[in-house]
């Protein structure tokens, strides 16, 4: 087999995060390059990702071109945050793995909980965030922040917030575990969809790929996703949401927690639990469980 080209954004998380399959990818024997691609959020950077989704109107702000090039095969299989990747895929490819998941929780940087005070200023790019924040921090004041892992603490150390809210599975992977200040238990910060997993998009049917890429593969990770991304298809959103949804595969079975803002103030819950092989049924039924409880999710 010849070398695979791997797409990927040009940040130091995703390229980290390329990086990590393709040493998986060598390990198994398979060769593999990396090739960096622009992304309209990438280009976009300075907008509320909310804002942009609903001014570009489309979904994938993250993807959209990786998912062009591979389409025209000018890459071989893509590395996503799987978070960033819409459930509804073009036809033309499929989510042909899923790797090991890391942490998937949300982790403090700056200050823990318990010294952040009303009037403390706590940044965040994502409606989930905020909404939950304001549910576990009320008082303080939660400001929209932009820009890669790097960016955003440097904003932190300038005096701009008092603490920011990033992904643990993102710091971990840069080899940034000695800034979390505390580490957010999902049962309270719900995270997002398919947080801390990898998502290895190829083209649909693609023998030679799936092939390769099937040693990398992991059935707990892919069980929870499957569960999370159902329940986010179900409710018809994308990352813009005020939305989290976070499964646990234990000894065959799944539990699923979402939560949601909920119009005029608070959180919406719901929870169940399936065998694994039910995933795509859990997300369904958990979605409609927090409907009836009272989740408003307009962007």
């Amino acid at each position: 087999m010849g070398a695979l080209v791997i797409g990927t954004r040009g940040s130091k998380l995703a390229l980290c995060q390329a990086r990590w399959v393709a040493g998986r990818l060598e390990t198994a024997g398979v060769k593999a390059s990396i090739r960096v691609i622009r992304t309209t959020g990438d280009r976009q950077s300075g907008l509320p990702l909310a804002t942009l989704g609903r001014q570009q109107g489309v979904k994938g702000l993250f993807t959209k071109e990786i998912e062009d090039a591979l389409i025209d095969s000018s890459i071989d299989l893509a590395v996503h945050s799987l978070k960033d990747l819409p459930t509804d895929l073009d036809p033309r490819l499929e989510l042909g793995c899923v790797p090991l998941r890391a942490d998937p929780r949300d982790a403090l940087v700056g200050r823990p909980c318990d010294q952040l005070a009303a009037g403390d200023r706590v940044g965040t790019g994502s409606p989930r965030r905020t909404a939950l924040l304001r549910e576990l921090l009320p008082g303080t004041r939660v400001l929209d922040i932009r820009g890669n892992v790097d960016t955003r603490i440097r904003k932190l150390r300038s005096g701009e917030f008092d603490a920011i809210v990033l992904a643990a599975a993102g710091l971990a992977r840069m080899g940034l575990d000695s800034e979390v200040a505390e580490y957010l238990d999902p049962d309270r910060m719900v995270p997002a969809i398919g947080q801390g997993a990898l998502g290895i998009e190829v083209r649909a049917g693609d023998r030679r790929v799936l092939d390769a890429i099937k040693p990398l593969h992991d059935r707990a990770a892919a069980a929870e996703v499957q569960a999370e991304r159902s329940l986010l298809r179900a409710l018809g959103g994308g990352c813009e949401l005020p939305l989290g949804g976070h499964a646990e595969f234990d000894r065959g079975r799944l539990r699923l927690l979402a939560a949601a803002a909920r119009q005029g103030g608070g959180m919406a819950r719901a929870e169940g639990s399936a065998p694994a092989g039910d995933a795509t049924e859990l997300g369904i039924r958990v979605a409609g469980a927090l409907r009836r409880n009272g989740a408003d999710l307009r962007a």
